[in-house]
């Protein structure tokens, strides 16, 4: 039985592009290179049929450490609650005011980007305070 290397993380949504890229400025991570014989994604996407133009996009950890994030259009909007969500690891090791400190300056980053701070889960006997937030267009993560 082989053991599997990478995982890839796939998000529905309405704007792949858009919604890669805000991921690409939150983690680090960065965009592919268009497919071999277009000079940009844009000659590509125009080389498409209208109903597969801008259909998916993706991004990935340039140190190859990270899932590649993976953005597909679907045409429903987001109704309920993610099932899955991403934590942006800001404050590991930190605890207490310090770790609040960490939290709240990525917070003010990543609100300047186009995320939404929804609320502050303060810490309690058995976890450390996180913030919950929405990307551009409303899934959920935590800012750990």
């Amino acid at each position: 039985m082989s053991s599997i290397r990478q995982v890839q993380v796939t998000f529905d949504c309405a704007e792949p592009e858009r919604v890669a890229r805000f991921w690409c400025e939150v983690l680090g991570y960065v965009a592919p290179s268009p497919p071999e014989g277009f000079a940009t994604w844009d000659d590509y996407n125009g080389s498409l049929p209208p109903q597969d133009q801008d259909a998916w996009f993706a991004c990935s950890d340039p140190s190859g450490v990270g899932p590649r994030l993976f953005f597909q259009r679907v045409p429903e909007g987001k109704v309920v609650k993610n099932r899955v969500h991403l934590d942006v690891r800001v404050g590991t090791g930190l605890v207490g005011e310090e770790r609040l400190a960490a939290l709240e300056a990525e917070c003010a980053r990543l609100v300047a980007l186009g995320a939404v701070r929804e609320r502050l889960l303060p810490a309690d006997e058995e976890n450390e305070s996180c913030i919950v937030m929405r990307d551009v267009e409303g899934n959920e993560f935590c800012l750990d």
